[in-house]
This record gives structure tokens, C-alpha cells and sequence, in this order.
């Protein structure tokens, strides 16, 4: 078990150099799902790996010897020594486990209270669109059941009739996709490894992705609702204003260049967007592949954590 359980632990390091590459080659939508299943898998095959850690050190406690039943304490593999090695090992996977517990509960519980005071804004709203008499320019989807559009005085002034309708589709197009679950998702997962928080970056991006694409399709004009963002996001000047809740998703955020580019960029010819899928596969196979290997790592030691108790029971014999 000794050498599968490290895998889970150490394959998130691979998952953010895959991760950057692939918002890039990736259609979005696809992108975003890759990303928010890796690092969901990913998290929970590096808590069940600290957890596999623990056990043969905790078998050296009597107390636990006793509940399993064990004639003698578990080692983490035959070739390691009994005692020390697995009690330290299980240890230091003992309090980042905890720690990974508390960050987690800690995170859940703060996701929630967003989630809350997005509701308790939005419920003054009578539609979908609620504009704030705030001479800042801002605009952003506020989630809730249901979700709201809001949107600053300010800025409806500095767009067009036309730039309104695509920075709308585009806050619409967070909502009906429900892009925060990603976002929460992707932030809880950071918390179980730390590695993992560099797959953030370019869910985000891959999210606003999506939503621009979805504007384009809406208006039917990519120019147009490139020239929209662009200028929405030299209008917000205060981006990470304090009055926007934490889970609120704007058109404002992330490299605004680059996805103006990408909208001019991806109008172009059918083949060339062919190639651009292709291109995309390698990064996400090799998400998926790190994530499988983790998922098979974690199985492969907790068969043999179980073949262990098995022989530390005296029920069968090491072959």
C-alpha cells in the first residue's frame, strides 16, 4: 500500500500544467466539465489517500488493535519496519486530514452564508433584472432560487442599447448554467489539497467562456458582444467592489483580452475550430487519465489496507 497511496496525493501537482493548456484548445463547455470533475476526483482520491495513511499507524494504539480484533499492529507495507515509521506516517496524515476536515467545513459553511445573503439581496427583486440607482459602473449574476441579474445605473449609461442586451445574455447565461456550483465546487476542492488551487484560474476563465459564447449565440454577433465586454470592463473600475457577494459571477472578471480575443478568434473558419478541438484532447486525456490513476490508486490501497487487517486477524496469510 505503501507506494499506491502516495499517487492520489501527488498526481493534483500534474493537474494545473494540463489544466492551463486545456481552457485554451478546449471548446468551453467541454472545458469546464473536465475541469470540475478532475478536481472534485482529484480532492476526494487525496483525502481517502490521508485516510488509508492513518489506519496502520492507529493500529499500534491498543485501544483500535482492540476494536479491529488484530493479533498484531498493521505496517504499511512488509518491507517497511514496524512501529516508529507507520506511527509518525500516520500522524503527520492525521492532522493534515483534519486539517483538510476543518478547511472543508469551514468553506461549506461559508459557501452557504453567500448563498444566503445573495438570496436576502435579490428578494427585493420583482424580475429577473434588478438595477441599482449607483453611478459605479457593475453588472453580475447573483445565484439564488431564482437567480438575478444586477446591474449599476453607471453602467447601463456606458453601453449601448445593443452592448446592454449582450452584457445581459451573457449574466443570463451564468445563471441558467449555474456556473457557481463549478466555482464552489472548485474552491472546496482547493481546500482538500492545495495543489488543486491551480485549476481556479482556468475553471473561471472557462466559465466565462461559456457565458460569452452563449451572449454571441444570443445576439448574433460576436463583434458585438465582444466590443460589449470589453467595454464593460473598462467602465467597472472597481471590479472587487465590497458590495458584490461572493459568489457572484461578472462579465467584468478575468482576462477580458483574451476572451475578446478568442470571441474575434473563434469566428473564424470551421477547420481551423476542428483543429482547435483536437489540439484539446491531449490536455483533458491527460486530466482524465490522472484521474482515473488516482481513483485506482485509492482502490488498490484499500485492498491492500484490507488484505492487511485480514492477515493482521490471523484469517489468512501473506502470499
Amino acid at each position: 500500500m505503501i507506494y499506491t497511496v502516495w499517487l492520489p496525493l501527488l498526481l493534483p501537482f500534474l493537474a494545473g500544467p494540463a489544466a492551463r493548456r486545456l481552457v485554451s484548445r478546449l471548446a468551453p463547455r467541454q472545458a469546464v466539465r473536465v475541469l470540475a470533475l478532475t478536481a472534485a476526483g482529484l480532492a476526494a482520491g487525496s483525502t481517502a489517500a490521508l485516510a488509508l495513511l492513518v489506519v496502520p499507524g492507529a493500529t499500534h494504539v491498543p485501544a483500535v488493535a482492540e476494536v479491529g480484533r488484530l493479533l498484531t499492529p498493521l505496517t504499511p507495507h512488509p518491507a517497511v519496519p514496524p512501529g516508529a515509521p507507520a506511527v509518525a506516517a500516520a500522524c503527520v496524515a492525521l492532522v493534515l486530514l483534519l486539517l483538510c476536515t476543518g478547511l472543508l467545513v469551514r468553506g461549506l459553511l461559508r459557501h452557504r452564508a453567500q448563498l444566503l445573503r445573495a438570496q436576502r439581496l435579490a428578494a427585493g427583486a420583482r424580475s429577473e433584472l434588478l438595477v441599482l440607482p449607483d453611478e459605479a459602473p457593475d453588472a453580475y449574476a447573483l445565484p439564488g432560487r431564482p437567480g438575478r441579474i444586477v446591474v449599476t445605473a453607471g453602467m447601463l449609461r456606458a453601453l449601448s442599447p445593443g452592448e446592454r442586451e449582450a452584457l445581459l445574455a451573457h449574466e443570463r447565461s451564468h445563471l441558467r448554467g449555474r456556473h457557481h456550483r463549478h466555482t464552489a465546487v472548485m474552491t472546496l476542492a482547493a481546500l482538500c489539497h492545495p495543489a488543486l488551487g491551480a485549476l481556479r484560474e482556468p475553471l473561471a476563465y472557462a466559465l466565462e467562456r461559456c457565458a460569452d459564447e452563449d451572449a454571441a449565440r444570443a445576439v448574433g454577433d460576436r463583434h458585438l458582444t465582444a466590443r460589449a465586454i470589453a467595454k464593460a470592463a473598462l467602465a467597472a473600475r472597481t471590479p472587487g467592489s465590497d458590495g458584490r457577494p461572493g459568489l457572484a459571477l461578472a462579465a467584468t472578471a478575468g482576462p477580458v483580452p483574451r476572451r475578446v480575443a478568442a470571441l474575434l478568434e473563434h469566428g473564424s473558419a470551421a477547420g481551423s475550430a476542428r483543429s482547435r478541438r483536437a489540439t484539446g484532447l491531449a490536455p483533458a486525456c491527460a486530466l482524465l487519465s490522472c484521474l482515473a490513476l488516482s481513483a485506482l490508486s485509492a482502490v488498490d490501497a484499500a485492498g491492500d489496507l484490507h488484505t492487511s487487517i485480514e492477515i493482521a486477524q490471523g484469517e489468512r496469510r501473506p502470499r
